[in-house]
């Protein structure tokens, strides 16, 4: 029997697109600290670059920041090379780059019959402009990288994709129909893609954090007032059955199972890691 461990991990170059992130910091440490050398791709170069030095500091290891546009094929082609130059062939990738805005939010739940003249809290008053900037950051940003940075993969017909989901795509939460959809999407996608790129020995799989406090969702579940919860924020609370927000570091363990080979007859498949959420009726 081999040993348990994520010593296949040792040596390796990963990509991770939005790791000067909450939880895109988390899951570098995690890597670094199994050997592996990092690459922080971010399109606030200065915040990758600064994240990369501390991280290399802390723990002695390889990791370097470097811009790319996510939404731009040529920004990360440029990446690439630069990537491979210093470090070498690419073979994980995580698709960490993603997140939400204010301006694909309803201000209301649910829309009632007293909302029937502020029509402009609800769906109907939702902005194109901030629709299409959430399901292109967290859609588009998955399947361009994801074109580009596997390309390594396929001449050593082997790696592992992780994409980064959400606990939306399959329970879609009130107030963001665009980061919910464009979630879902990416599990669509997961799926589709693991099949593609199988016979090539490409695997790809996905997590779905459940709750955990970032700058994205901080003006939703945080009181700016208080600086407790929201009433969304307990909500959420209340219903996840271990009764807290998750903390980064509980997503490393899965994420470094399934960029490992412990995990090497697993693929299109999505985790959650959302402390019973998925499992939680209500009642």
């Amino acid at each position: 029997m081999n040993k348990i461990s994520f010593d296949d991990l040792n040596g390796k170059v990963c990509v991770i697109t939005g790791g000067a992130g909450v939880i895109g910091v988390s899951l570098v440490k995690a890597l670094v600290s199994v050997g592996t050398k990092v690459a922080i791709v971010d399109l606030n170069e200065e915040l990758a670059k600064q994240v990369a030095s501390e991280i290399s500091k802390e723990f002695n290891a390889v990791c370097i920041g470097v811009k790319a546009n996510v939404l731009e094929k040529e920004s990360l082609e440029a990446a690439k090379e630069e990537i491979n130059q210093i470090l070498g062939p690419i073979e994980l990738l995580i698709n960490g780059a993603g997140g939400n805005s204010p301006m694909a939010t309803t201000q209301v739940e649910q829309l009632e019959e007293g909302d029937l003249d502020h029509l402009e809290k609800s769906f109907y008053g939702l902005q194109m402009e901030g629709f299409d900037k959430v399901f292109a950051l967290n859609f588009k940003g998955t399947l361009l990288p994801t074109m580009v940075f596997t390309k390594d993969m396929l001449h050593a017909r082997k790696g592992s994709v992780l994409n980064i989901s959400s606990m939306n795509s399959y329970h879609p939460l009130t107030k963001i129909p665009a980061y919910s959809a464009a979630k879902a999407s990416v599990n669509n996608f997961t799926e589709w893609l693991a099949v593609h790129l199988a016979k090539v020995g490409i695997r790809v799989n996905a997590v779905a954090p459940g709750f955990f406090i970032t700058n994205q969702n901080r003006f939703l579940v945080l009181d700016e007032k208080t600086g407790g919860y929201s009433a969304r924020g307990n909500k959420i609370v209340t219903n996840t059955p271990m009764g807290k927000f998750g903390d980064p570091d509980d997503l490393q363990g899965a994420s470094l199972y399934l960029l490992s080979d412990l995990s090497s007859f697993v693929t299109g498949i999505v985790i959650p890691v959302d402390g019973g959420f998925n499992a939680y009726s209500g009642v």
